[in-house]
């Protein structure tokens, strides 16, 4: 009986393997090159037109007196006029520093601790957490003008809650002495829930050896979190700086929801939209405003960058 010889298989050479090719864009057809530079060309296009014009627009009629009326060609340059005007005889322009500096202290000190903590304790994975998740992130999705008025339910003179309940007859909105400190516990409550999300998404990617590890050896779960989470975490530490930073300056829509930022409620965005679009129609001197926050944002912005790529090196 015959029997078969079996075939044996030589594995190829290391070096031998065919390694997979990659096309370059000379290889592309004509068709992906053209939905290639669409692709590009699109969103380039739309944030040339949307940021970046109107940035160094604002920039450039900071210089002149263009008050919005006839063409632009007619705007005088003035140079550093408005700059210094903003600085010496704009009544408003110290209190809404003052105040975004305020708004600023208040997001470090109170909501951006409050959202770390409501992220450390969901991380644990309590019963039900998914749905204290969902309430917590719930304000983040509404804007800021919503959550104005959603607070006007709490906050109304005649029939809020906070005085329904106390028997009080405070203008929480109204009143100079409280409006201020009112609008930063609402946007402190819609921010707990951002900063809650992304240390939620930060303890998530921790390794557990790391707290297996300092559990062996004895230290507390305070410990643990101060000493090797929290440093672990210094990618999202950052993100939320930025972030906090950002939201501070920009802080508008709530306070013109509010009384469009005056009586004791004054920030820069609100002192830039009073200027270009409110009454006065001073271009030239709004832009001057705008570009006082544009620098200060840079400021953050840049060293954020520096530290994102120093890490990427």
């Amino acid at each position: 009986m015959a029997t078969e010889t079996p075939t044996i298989v030589t594995p190829p050479a290391a070096g031998s393997r065919k390694r997979p090719r990659y096309r370059g864009i000379n290889q592309l057809s004509a068709v992906d090159r053209v939905v290639v530079g669409i692709m590009v060309a699109v969103p380039t296009a739309l944030v040339v037109l949307l940021v970046w014009f109107p940035a160094v627009g604002s920039v450039l009629l900071s210089f002149t007196n263009w008050n919005g009326i006839g063409d632009v060609s007619r705007a005088k340059w003035v140079g550093l006029k408005n700059y210094t005007d903003v600085v010496t005889i704009y009544p408003p322009f110290v209190p809404a520093v003052e105040h975004n500096l305020i708004w600023l202290l208040v997001m470090f000190a109170l909501a951006t601790p409050l959202g770390m903590l409501m992220a450390v304790l969901l991380d644990r994975e309590l019963k039900g957490g998914r749905i204290y998740q969902t309430a917590f992130y719930l304000p983040v999705v509404l804007s800021l003008a919503l959550v104005g008025f959603i607070w006007q339910l709490i906050y109304s003179k005649d029939q809020g809650l906070i005085n329904t309940v106390t028997g009080s007859q405070i203008d929480w909105y109204g009143d100079q002495s409280y409006n201020l400190w009112a609008a930063l516990v609402a946007a402190s409550w819609r921010h707990m829930g951002y900063i809650m999300l992304l240390y939620l998404a930060g303890l998530k990617g921790v390794d557990p050896s790391l707290r297996e590890a300092a559990k062996v050896d004895g230290a507390s779960e305070r410990a643990t979190f101060f000493r090797i989470v929290f440093p672990v975490m210094r990618p999202i530490n950052i993100i939320v700086l930025v972030v906090t930073v950002i939201e501070s300056l920009r802080a508008f829509d709530l306070v013109w929801v509010i009384n469009k930022g005056r009586n004791g409620l004054e920030l820069i965005a609100t002192l830039v939209t009073q200027n270009i679009v409110g009454e006065a129609s001073r271009i030239g001197f709004g832009s001057a405003l705008a570009t006082f926050m544009l620098l200060i944002s840079s400021v953050f912005i840049v060293i954020y960058l520096r530290i994102v790529m120093r890490e990427d090196q």
